[in-house]
């Protein structure tokens, strides 16, 4: 790790450059660029993941650490390449002071040039993350509506200001429960008539899974709560009998459907790394995302939103 203080952008970019050259390393391995705009109680985590990303995604990692107040007016950083962070190149860059306000101009020389760009908000975000001047840069842009106060105003929020390339991790949260209660329908034909979904309290993901069964299914879906964690059941009601998807423990769901067997699949809740590197591996904007999205604001509440 090397540290430096009271610097400019351009003094990292350097820095990074000489220490990818003293290890014999070109920058040309790099396939992304990804944006982090966290608070010091956030970054450490959000920095980790997606060191752990770059595993699979070799990246430079920006953390942009804004700490406004105080008296000195500087740009520090902590700088790692390679070596025990993995493949990517970090530079957690504090802004202190007025410098608080200044991210934008210290991210444009750092950005590797000709390679894709990724913001990601670990936690709290504005209102517009395509119109931010972080999100300006990127092509795609992650909230975590899951660590807001109130995650579903926060996802009506989202679906207000919601621009193609904007993602929630709410919603990659949702890609292996949609596989699986995709691989049912497909193997049932009789037409789902209602579906239910139990979920922990104030858990977006429920929102968002009730939005895109709707969607999908063109009928009525309900949210009730649950002792969670997260999304613990799913039921769809059919002429036949019900298609169930029930999670208790947060690993193992199983499955029930009328005229065969009771059966297990792994259904494990993810890392928020695991969530990064799906994020990731798709740059395009996601239109399913989008028309779910826009349709949270006809889900019912539950007594826990």
């Amino acid at each position: 790790m090397i540290r430096l203080h009271d610097i400019s952008g351009g003094d990292i970019a350097g820095a990074i450059s000489s220490e990818r050259h003293r290890m014999g390393s070109p920058t040309t391995g790099m396939v992304l660029t990804l944006l982090i705009m966290s608070n010091e109680s956030h970054q450490a985590d959000a920095t980790q993941s997606a060191v752990d990303s770059a595993r699979e995604h070799p990246m430079r990692i920006l953390t942009m650490v804004p700490r406004p107040g105080g008296d000195a007016d500087v740009i520090d950083a902590d700088i790692a390449v390679g070596g025990d962070d993995g493949p990517g190149e970090v530079a957690v860059v504090r802004l202190r002071g007025a410098r608080a306000t200044h991210a934008n101009s210290v991210v444009i020389p750092l950005l590797l040039p000709d390679t894709p760009i990724v913001a990601w908000w670990p936690a709290h975000a504005p209102e517009s993350v395509a119109k931010d001047p972080i999100g300006l840069h990127a092509q795609r842009r992650i909230t975590d509506t899951a660590m807001a106060d109130d995650p579903r105003e926060e996802l009506l929020i989202r679906a207000r200001n919601y621009i193609p390339g904007d993602t929630d991790l709410a919603w990659t949260r949702l890609t292996p429960w949609r596989t699986v209660l995709a691989a049912m329908l497909d193997r049932h034909v009789s037409p789902v008539e209602s579906a239910q979904i139990g979920v922990g309290k104030n858990n977006p993901s429920g929102v968002l899974l009730a939005s895109w069964l709707k969607l999908c299914l063109n009928v009525e879906v309900t949210l009730s709560d649950s002792a969670g964690p997260g999304i613990t059941d799913v039921v769809m009601t059919t002429a036949e009998g019900d298609l169930s998807l029930s999670r208790i423990d947060g690993a193992v769901a199983s499955l029930s459907a009328p005229g065969v067997p009771d059966s297990t699949v792994a259904l494990a809740r993810r890392s928020s790394a695991e969530l990064l590197a799906e994020e990731l591996r798709r740059l395009t904007p996601d239109a399913v995302y989008g028309r779910t999205l826009a349709g949270v604001e006809n889900v019912p509440a539950t007594n826990g939103d």
